[in-house]
């Protein structure tokens, strides 16, 4: 379970990092800014919990940015390590349905703590909203369901496609 748990990890980091470069690179294409809602969903989970992120101005701002990245790493790590547990207690999906499952829970994991907190409301986002969502939780999801399972069911092949010998 352990080789799963670290396993799992590294795949939700491989796809969080590739979850991150789609994003800047739709961002840099369109000319948008970056969110401000994972910086708000920490501000409001930290005031309702009882311990409000400390400073003022843009010193509490930058803290707040910097939690609300740290934050969606975690939930990228976390769903790559829940994701490998299952495959390992035998759950075996079909990449084609394991990757955009995948995607679609490190969604979730984004999306209904926003929605909880009354950040923002998926109801009300628009078709290029949707798309800025869910592209860049496919591209994580597909790759990191294929790190997650890499080398496990591939017989006669070894590691990742290489031949056992």
């Amino acid at each position: 379970m352990l080789r799963n748990l670290v396993r799992g990890l590294i795949a939700g980091a491989a796809g969080t990092t590739v979850l991150d470069a789609v994003t800047y690179g739709d961002m840099a294409y369109r000319g948008r800014g970056s969110s401000g809602a994972p910086g708000e969903v920490v501000e409001r989970l930290a005031e309702d919990t009882g311990h409000p992120v400390p400073g003022e101005g843009s010193t509490r701002t930058n803290r707040l940015t910097g939690l609300g990245a740290l934050a969606g790493i975690a939930a990228g790590c976390g769903t790559g390590a829940a994701v490998a547990v299952l495959h390992g207690a035998g759950l075996r999906l079909p990449w084609w349905v394991g990757g955009p499952l995948t995607g679609a829970l490190a969604m979730a994991a984004a999306d209904l703590p926003m929605a909880g907190t009354r950040v923002s409301d998926p109801r009300t986002w628009s078709g290029k909203d949707w798309a800025s969502d869910i592209v860049p939780h496919l591209a994580y999801g597909l790759v990191t369901y294929a790190v997650a399972t890499c080398g496990q069911d591939r017989a006669p092949e070894g590691r990742c496609g290489t031949p056992r010998g």
